[in-house]
C-alpha cells in the first residue's frame, strides 16, 4: 500500500500507485542532484539570474552568458558604434559560459547593446537571454538590451507582504489594455487609474498578464522573448516596482501569468538558436515546435534549463516582490501531446505513458522553490485534463500548486448559451459544473476570464445583449433583450463566486459588461487600439446601465471577501429542481437561491433550512443593481416550524422568488423555545 496521501485519498487512483510514485521519486531524485544531496539549498541551485548577464561590480562591469555552440562573443552597443572590438570580446571559462569584466565607464545607465555570436564563422546578434531591461526603437521596431542601473534606485516600501486571501479574489489585468485612451497603457497610469477601483472593488489580488518582454504585442504576451525583462512597452522596471508597492500597501497580493510552458520562435529576439544551435534550450526533434502555437518547446530534462527557469522563479519573486505565479499553458506541459485533441475522460489517460516526466518533475521543483523563497506565495496552473495531483502537496505526491484553474465552468457557461434556450436550463447541471472539482485541491472558479474575450469569440454579456448593447444600454431605455441579459449576467457571476473552492476570478471590465471583444494592433485592423483598451468611462456614467453591472460585482465581492474563511465554508445543496429551475444551497450562515426560470415567478417558495430568522443582504433584482425591484428587501424572514423535521433542526424558509432572479439571505440564529 502507497504511503503517499493523495493516493489514499483516493480509490480511483490506486491502481496508478506505480506511475505517481514514480513521479514523486523521479522529483526526489532530481533535486537531491541539483542540490547536490541537500549541501545547498534549491534556492541557491536557482540563482543563475546573480551570476548571468550584466552586473555593476564594484571594479566596475561584469558580464556573462552561458552559450556552449558558441566560438566567440562580442558585446556591442551604443558605447563602442555597434562594432566588433577586442576588448569587447568575452571570454569562453568553463562549460560554455562567456565572461568579460568592464571599466566602471565602459558603459552608462541607458546604452543599448547586444550581443554578436559567432559560430563556423557566421555571426548573428542575440539580445543576451539573462537581460532585464529590453526595449523597442520606435523607428525601427528592433529590440535591444538597455543598461538599466540608475543612480537612485526604487526602494520598496514594504518588503515582506503577507496577502489576506481567504478566500483569493482575482482581478485579471493587462497594463497595456488598462487605459480608456487608444494608445498602450503604462504601469504608472495603471497604479494611479486600476489599483483603486480593484481596491474599491474587493478584489484582493492583481494577476497580470504579459509582464515578461515579447516582441508581438498581440500575443498578449505569451510568445515571451526576455524571460527575465519587464515588458518595457508599459515603463520601466522602477514604475513597475511601484505598482507592486502600491499593491501591497493597499492590501492587494500581486501574481504575474508566468510562461515557462513555451518560447517565441523568433531567433533575433528570443532563445532560438542562440548559441548557433538548436540544442540549447529547447528539443531539437518533432517536438520542438508547438504545432498549435508556432512556438518552440523547453528540454525540461536538461539541468542548464531547469536552472535557467527556476532561476527566472525568484528572480521575479526577489527582485520585483511578486508574490506569486498563474503557470501557463500547464496541460500543454504535461503531455507529449500537448493536449491538443485529446478528450481526458478516463484516469488511464493521465497515467499511460505520454505523460512528460521531466516537466511534470520541474512544475514540482518550481513550486517547492516558490514556496521556499515565500511560504505565503500563490502558485495556480492553468489546466485543462484535469492532471490528479496537480493542486495537492509534494509530500502527498502533489504537483505543489496551491490552486489549479476550474478551466471547465467558463466553458459550461459558452455551451449552455449558444445551445439551450433559457427555458431549458438545467439547474441540476449548474449546480454539478460549479462544484465539480477534487475534494483534496483548491480551485480557482471563474464564469470568463480574457479567452472569452478576445476577437473571434464573444464575452458572456455579449452572447447575451450582442447588438442591443449599442443601443439600449440607457438608463432610461427599457429593453426586454437588456434586461434579460443584465440578469442572468449578475446570476452567472454570483452562481459561480459564491461556489467557490479556493478562489475566484474576474477579468477586468467584465465586472460591468464590457462591450465587444479583445483586439490588439494588428495589420488587419490598421494597427487600431481601438479595441485594446478598457472604456472606463462606460462604468462611471450614471445615464448607462453599465454602472448598474459594476455596482453589483462590487457588493458581491465584498460580501464574500467580508466573510473570512468563506471557502472552507462546505456549501449544502438544498433543493433543485430543473422542472422550475429553481437551486438553492447554503455556507456558513448564507443562504443562496436562483430562480433561473425566464417566465415563471414563485410565491412562498419553500426551502427546508436551520431554523432562524433570515434577512436579505444581496438581490440581483435590486433596483440599484438595474433590477425592477420586486422583492421588498426590508422584509425579515422567520422560519417556519414542521413537526416531521423537529428533530432535525430544520424549519421552513419561504420566499418569493422573481423569475431571473438570485437572493442571498443571512441567517440569524434564535431561540424559537418560547415561541408557540
Amino acid at each position: 500500500m502507497s504511503s503517499l496521501k493523495l493516493i489514499e485519498n483516493d480509490a480511483w487512483l490506486k491502481p496508478y500507485a506505480p506511475a505517481i510514485e514514480a513521479r514523486y521519486n523521479h522529483f526526489q531524485r532530481k533535486e537531491k542532484e541539483l542540490t547536490r544531496n541537500g549541501e545547498i539549498d534549491l534556492r541557491d541551485f536557482a540563482s543563475g539570474h546573480l551570476y548571468f548577464g550584466l552586473h555593476a561590480a564594484p571594479s566596475g562591469w561584469v558580464f556573462r552568458e552561458w552559450a556552449p555552440g558558441a566560438e566567440n562573443i562580442y558585446l556591442t552597443g551604443d558605447f563602442n558604434d555597434w562594432q566588433e572590438r577586442e576588448e569587447y570580446r568575452l571570454h569562453r571559462i568553463e562549460n560554455g559560459v562567456f565572461e568579460i569584466h568592464l571599466p566602471a565607464d565602459a558603459l552608462h545607465h541607458g546604452d543599448l547593446y547586444k550581443l554578436k555570436i559567432y559560430r563556423h564563422a557566421c555571426a548573428v546578434e542575440r539580445i543576451p537571454a539573462w537581460a532585464r531591461r529590453v526595449v523597442q526603437d520606435g523607428n525601427t521596431h528592433v529590440f535591444s538590451a538597455q543598461v538599466w542601473e540608475p543612480e537612485q534606485p526604487y526602494r520598496f516600501r514594504i518588503r515582506s507582504f503577507r496577502p489576506d486571501i481567504s478566500p483569493l479574489l482575482i482581478y485579471e489585468c493587462h497594463i497595456g489594455m488598462a487605459t480608456t485612451d487608444e494608445k498602450t497603457g503604462t504601469y504608472r497610469e495603471f497604479t494611479e487609474n486600476v489599483l483603486p477601483r480593484v481596491k474599491a472593488g474587493g478584489y484582493n489580488c492583481i494577476q497580470i498578464m504579459a509582464i515578461q518582454e515579447h516582441p508581438y504585442y498581440g500575443s498578449f504576451g505569451y510568445h515571451v522573448s526576455g524571460f527575465f525583462a519587464a515588458s518595457s512597452r508599459f515603463g520601466t522596471p522602477d514604475e513597475l516596482k511601484e505598482l507592486i508597492d502600491t499593491a501591497h500597501e493597499m492590501g492587494i497580493a500581486v501574481i504575474m501569468d508566468m510562461v515557462h510552458s513555451h518560447a517565441v520562435r523568433n531567433e533575433a529576439e528570443g532563445l532560438g538558436r542562440f548559441d548557433g544551435t538548436e540544442a540549447q534550450y529547447f528539443h531539437t526533434d518533432s517536438r520542438r515546435v508547438h504545432p498549435a502555437w508556432d512556438s518552440l518547446c523547453f528540454d525540461y530534462g536538461k539541468n542548464e534549463v531547469l536552472h535557467f527557469l527556476l532561476s527566472n522563479c525568484r528572480f521575479w519573486m526577489e527582485e520585483y516582490l511578486f508574490d506569486g505565479f498563474r503557470f501557463d499553458g500547464v496541460t500543454s506541459m504535461l503531455y507529449y501531446s500537448h493536449g491538443l485533441g485529446e478528450a481526458f475522460t478516463h484516469y488511464d489517460r493521465y497515467f499511460d505513458g505520454q505523460q512528460d516526466g521531466d516537466a511534470i518533475c520541474y512544475l514540482t521543483l518550481a513550486n517547492r522553490l516558490i514556496h521556499r523563497i515565500n511560504k505565503h506565495a500563490i502558485s495556480i496552473a492553468e489546466e485543462m485534463s484535469g492532471m490528479p495531483g496537480l493542486a495537492a502537496p509534494i509530500e502527498n505526491g502533489g504537483y505543489g500548486f496551491d490552486y489549479r484553474m476550474a478551466m471547465n465552468i467558463p466553458d459550461y457557461w459558452i455551451k449552455l448559451i449558444k445551445e439551450r434556450k433559457d427555458q431549458d436550463w438545467q439547474v441540476s447541471g449548474i449546480w454539478r459544473e460549479t462544484t465539480d472539482r477534487r475534494a483534496d485541491e483548491k480551485t480557482v472558479s471563474y464564469a470568463e476570464s480574457h479567452d472569452q474575450a478576445l476577437v473571434g469569440d464573444k464575452t458572456i454579456i455579449f452572447r447575451l445583449i450582442d447588438a442591443q448593447m449599442y443601443r439600449h444600454m440607457g438608463t432610461g431605455d427599457p429593453n426586454m433583450v437588456v434586461d434579460r441579459g443584465m440578469a442572468l449576467h449578475k446570476m452567472i457571476r454570483l452562481v459561480t463566486a459564491s461556489t467557490l473552492n479556493g478562489g475566484y476570478l474576474n477579468f477586468m471590465g467584465n465586472e460591468f459588461g464590457h462591450p465587444e471583444w479583445i483586439d490588439f494592433p494588428r495589420e488587419g485592423n490598421g494597427w487600431s487600439y481601438k479595441y485594446a483598451r478598457r472604456q472606463w468611462d462606460l462604468v462611471d456614467n450614471p445615464d448607462l446601465k453599465y454602472r448598474f453591472l459594476g455596482d453589483f460585482d462590487k457588493a458581491m465581492i465584498h460580501l464574500i471577501q467580508g466573510i473570512k474563511g468563506f471557502q472552507s465554508f462546505e456549501i449544502h445543496k438544498v433543493w433543485d429542481n430543473d422542472g422550475d429551475q429553481v437551486l438553492a444551497y447554503r455556507r456558513g450562515d448564507l443562504f443562496f437561491a436562483f430562480n433561473f426560470n425566464p417566465e415563471r415567478s414563485f410565491a412562498d417558495y419553500g426551502f427546508l433550512s436551520p431554523a432562524g430568522k433570515y434577512g436579505i443582504v444581496l438581490n440581483t433584482d435590486s433596483l440599484r443593481f438595474g433590477g425592477f425591484g420586486l422583492v421588498d428587501e426590508s422584509v425579515e424572514h422567520l422560519t417556519i416550524r414542521d413537526a416531521l423535521y423537529e428533530n432535525k433542526g430544520k424549519e421552513w424558509l419561504k420566499l418569493y422568488l422573481p423569475a431571473r432572479t438570485a437572493l442571498v439571505l443571512r441567517r440569524e440564529a434564535r431561540d424559537f423555545t418560547a415561541r408557540s
